[in-house]
């Protein structure tokens, strides 16, 4: 019998291969008025991917307004679901289990009873969550997810709203609000023209939401991702990544006004959002429109980190948490998947000399994004040649990444695609073509010249470090010159020099390679 038959696993754990056997799991329960969820993180650092994300939708807060009560039915489903959740973590090797419990377990009257029945199951103590903890949480659920984060962050549940301001590290201003989709249909009696009423009546209570003018709205909930999944299909976006997607305030009040006055099966994309979830799409429109009119926010952005990556970000180190939330998926996505991660890190060096003056300028900003596509430009290595460049292009535009807008990562995708496929590709109806369209002439440029350069240099390395920084690229009196020790002479050649002068053509120099000793 092996060792996985028996319960355990060989040493080392049963993910080891594929990911970083230093780490350990740690999962977080969190038990909310719609939802109860486990998200199993590979580790406590910065850019921790789930190794495991599942939901069931139980409803605990269905009811809590009316009758005080969590319900036997809702409390059955959710019980039946940590039990579920407990093998999973036990399968999965989970040391580090962490369970939280918001609104409508907090405010039931057979809350604690419910608790104690769950810490049974799960096997660790249960945290109820105050409306201010909520809040907080979010907050750095955005910190973890975003870069610099400043504006104002809103996760809107079954049963409550959690509102707070965020400047960098700075929190202030929290409260809750009893706004939640699952309460407003409770208390209306399913009168969605009721709670307008109720909406805006405790939206004004609030004085300090006068701050949030002209600075970003941070949504979080499933409810709020799902109103972004449908204005994706409106539009017709080509990518379908929650996190980072950014509406105008404008587009987002007359899209919420529109979900919340069309029948919400006659809603385009509606097919993709689960029956349960609908029920409360109206709702979740409804109080968005009403606090963004309060609000007068710049945008809404979307955010799939909410309390659960909140509560990992208060268990990191501070040398984790100060660390970039992009470069460090980045380099351990480079670790994971390319043929070495030291030549990452020599690439972005070998461009920063191109990238300098006279060369094209950039902002401390698209240095960091250059930077980062150096870090992942090999990810798709094992990939058959002819098709490196749609697939690494599909893997960097939907993958996990943080700290990172959508332009941004559409730079990087594309970038990544010209590595592979050089700069004269053929527009056709596929993802590149429909990227091209949602990025500015200048990203573009940029991409253009950023995937020559990382073609040109993996031509001349293979992928390998100690050759790129003995064969630097500088700019001399209009010429572009590649200098090559002898040391390296061989690896001079045809398909070297047409990549060479491609590069050279993009960024209007003559190409010049000079081979030392020769």
């Amino acid at each position: 019998m092996t060792a996985a038959a028996q319960g355990g696993f060989p040493a080392g754990g049963p993910l080891t291969r594929g990911r970083f056997s230093e780490l350990e799991p740690l999962g977080v329960i969190d038990i909310g008025s719609n939802s109860v969820r486990l998200v199993i993180y590979e580790g406590a650092v910065r850019a921790a991917t789930p190794l495991f994300n599942e939901k069931v939708l139980c409803g605990l807060g269905r009811s809590v307004a009316t009758t005080g009560r969590l319900g036997v039915d809702a409390v059955n489903r959710a019980l039946e679901a940590l039990t579920r959740f407990k093998a999973v973590t036990r399968i999965l090797q989970v040391k580090n289990l962490r369970a939280i419990a918001t609104a409508a377990v907090r405010e039931a009257s057979d809350g604690p009873d419910f608790i104690a029945r769950g810490e049974a199951i799960c096997g660790c103590p249960i945290q109820i969550l105050s409306g201010e903890e909520e809040a907080a949480l979010a907050a750095q659920g955005i910190l973890m997810g975003f870069e610099h984060a400043n504006g104002f962050a809103g996760d809107l549940g079954g049963g409550s709203l959690e509102l707070i301001d965020i400047a960098g590290e700075k929190l202030a201003h929290a409260t809750t609000l009893p706004l939640g989709g699952l309460r407003l249909i409770d208390v209306t009696g399913d009168k969605i023209e009721k709670a307008v009423e109720l909406a805006d009546q405790a939206l004004s209570g609030i004085p300090w939401l006068q701050a949030g003018r002209g600075r970003p709205f941070y949504a979080v909930g499933g409810t709020w991702r799902a109103l972004a999944k449908l204005h994706m299909e409106q539009a017709d976006y080509p990518l379908r990544v929650m996190q980072g997607y950014a509406i105008p305030t404008r587009d987002a009040l007359a899209f919420c006004e529109t979900v919340r006055r069309r029948k919400v099966t006659s809603l385009p994309g509606i097919g993709e959002i689960s029956r349960p979830r609908r029920e409360v799409l109206p709702w979740g429109a409804l109080v968005l429109e009403r606090l963004l009119q309060q609000l007068a926010p710049s945008e809404v952005i979307f955010s799939v980190f909410g309390i659960r990556e909140g509560l990992l970000f208060s268990l990191l180190p501070e040398h984790e948490k100060r660390k970039d939330p992009l470069l460090s998926f980045c380099e351990d996505y480079a670790r994971l998947r390319s043929r070495s991660v030291e030549h990452a890190h020599e690439l972005a060096a070998w461009t920063d000399t191109i990238f300098s003056d006279p060369g094209p300028r950039e902002t401390p900003a698209e240095r960091r994004l250059r930077h980062a596509a150096c870090l992942i430009s090999d990810i798709g290595w094992r990939a058959h040649p002819d098709y490196r460049g749609e697939q690494s292009l599909n893997v960097v535009a939907h993958a996990a990444l943080t700290g990172i807008d959508h332009p941004g990562r559409i730079f990087l995708a594309l970038s990544i695609y010209f590595r592979h496929v050089g700069s004269d590709d053929k527009d056709g109806q596929d993802l590149s073509a429909r990227l091209k369209k949602h990025i500015d002439r200048r990203l573009l440029k940029r991409a253009r010249i950023l995937g020559a350069a990382i073609r040109t240099a993996h031509m001349m390395s293979i992928g390998m470090p100690g050759v790129i920084d003995e064969t630097p690229v500088t700019y001399e009196k209009g010429r572009l010159m590649l200098t090559v020790g002898s040391a390296h002479a061989g690896l001079v050649g045809e398909r070297l020099r047409r990549r060479f002068e491609t590069l050279a053509e993009l960024l209007e120099r003559e190409p010049v390679i000079r081979v030392q000793g020769q």
